[in-house]
């Protein structure tokens, strides 16, 4: 259970701070001409749940889904403050008020466990992207989003701490 006084807003903003930060890195990724996400793909994906299918052969073989991609911007973005929000339970008040790197670099590393063991198992990719044409590639490039984030978790907490706190 969340007490009272926890700073929900603040978690809010750390979690949009950071994913904006990750969405920085894949804008600078896609310039490079180097493959990454595509949100369409997760608004499809989020877009069969209600429909009861919850896991594909492969997402991009899957009926489209009306309005797709603004579906799989919004789960991002909701899935980055509901990271921080489990990061701000986790460390606690006093990280909140003093941040400090290596909680929230060790929680968005961690956080590519969600990618690895639930979406793109679901999304047909396999265990860790198992089943793509380059696994150790596409880990790779997971694990570095994932690493943005955490970064990301801890410039936006430092940022928001000193006004949202005080």
């Amino acid at each position: 259970m969340i007490p009272l006084d926890f700073p929900i807003l603040h978690a809010v903003t750390v979690g949009i701070g950071a994913t904006v930060l990750m969405d920085i890195w894949i804008l600078l990724l896609k310039r490079w001409r180097i493959p990454t996400l595509n949100f369409a793909l997760l608004g499809r994906w989020v877009g069969h749940m209600p429909r009861g299918r919850w896991a594909h052969d492969g997402i991009a073989k899957a009926a489209p889904v009306r309005g797709e991609e603004q579906l799989g911007w919004f789960v991002h973005y909701l899935t980055g403050i509901g990271f921080a929000l489990l990061l701000t339970c986790l460390a606690g008040p006093s990280w909140m008020q003093a941040p400090t790197l290596l909680p929230a670099f060790a929680f968005g590393i961690g956080t590519v466990a969600v990618p690895f063991f639930v979406m793109q198992p679901a999304m047909g990719s396999g265990i860790a992207a198992s089943r793509t044409a380059t696994p150790c590639l596409n880990r790779i490039r997971s694990l570095a989003n994932h690493t943005v984030f955490g970064l990301g978790l801890y410039a936006a907490a430092l940022a928001t701490s000193r006004s949202i706190l005080t």
